[in-house]
């Protein structure tokens, strides 16, 4: 068994979460809370305060003001026992080149036990697919092994609360197709929290029921994919070749247009596809908005959108 929250309250609660450092304020009163279960994805341009507001939930810096919970526990006052809690998986990591990867994870292992029961090396070699590499010396394996590394380190300890840093960096398709089957197993069958932070909004839609839009310090957008989308525009884009010609056309309601179209007599209608806004529409559409000044403009027309 896993960690469980501290108590049935929320994983992590945040009120108000200042930042500043020196005259320069990187957070400006952010409010986050994050229920239990599922993978929440932490968006936002360079500079937005992503990285400030993870170490902080993670303990690793002092908040400047507001108040912070992760697990039931303040992060500046939790012990070993609540950060065992936690999962790590940074960006990069390229300590430990001399172990052999079974014998690095039989060690971090047994910081856990007096706290929970870790998993088991050659189960979790299994899990994150490098049953093959448990002999090798870490500095051998590739990249994309090196990762699947990181994360069984991460997840050694069963956490309740699992970190990500851009965690499929470096991976090629097929290895990424894999990893994303591995959160899914972490979060449907484990019930570990994530909250993923990336870049690759592509990776972000596939793997997070939440996501949060962060930009000059605040939140401005807070949603599922989907209600993001719908915020970033109302209207869907439908083509189709109709007697060998090519059409385009917009639409607010695009189940009723498609409807109409097919059963009009005018000519087949073949290679009908309907486009509707992405993610990455939703997030460059709100981030341009924020960044143009219209910091009010990008936080109301997702809130009217959504509501």
């Amino acid at each position: 068994m896993g960690h469980p929250p501290a108590s049935d309250g929320p994983v992590i609660a945040v009120s108000d979460l200042r930042m500043r450092y020196g005259d320069k304020d990187v957070l400006t009163g952010l409010d986050l809370r994050i229920e239990p279960g599922g993978v929440t994805a932490l968006l936002g341009p360079n500079g937005a305060g992503k990285t400030t507001t993870i170490e902080i939930l993670e303990g690793f810096r002092a908040r400047s003001g507001g108040t912070v919970e992760v697990l039931g526990t303040d992060p500046e006052h939790g012990d070993e026992r609540w950060r065992a809690g936690l999962g790590v998986v940074l960006q990069e990591w390229r300590d430990n080149g001399k172990w052999r990867v079974r014998e690095l994870l039989d060690h971090f292992g047994e910081y856990y036990k007096p706290y929970a029961e870790p998993w088991d090396a050659d189960a979790l070699l299994g899990l994150v697919g490098l049953e093959a590499q448990a002999a090798q010396r870490v500095q051998t394996l590739s990249g994309g092994q090196r990762r699947r590394l990181d994360v069984a380190l991460g997840i050694i300890g069963r956490p309740a609360l699992l970190f990500l840093d851009e965690p499929t960096t470096g991976f090629d398709p097929h290895a990424r197709r894999e990893f994303h089957e591995l959160i899914h197993r972490l979060t449907d069958l484990d019930g570990t929290t994530i909250l993923l932070t990336t870049h690759d909004l592509d990776e972000a839609e596939k793997l997070a029921e939440r996501i949060v839009i962060l930009a000059g310090g605040r939140i401005i957008a807070d949603g599922s994919p989907d209600a993001l989308a719908r915020a970033a525009a109302t209207t869907a884009e439908v083509k189709w070749i109709q007697d060998g010609t090519l059409q385009i056309h917009a639409t607010e309601d695009a189940t009723d247009f498609v409807r109409k179209l097919l059963a009009t007599d005018d000519g087949a209608v073949t290679d009908l596809e309907v486009h509707r806004a992405s993610l990455e529409d939703a997030y460059l559409s709100l981030v341009a908005d924020f960044e143009a000044g219209q910091a009010e403009s990008a936080v109301d027309t997702f809130k009217e959108a959504t509501a």
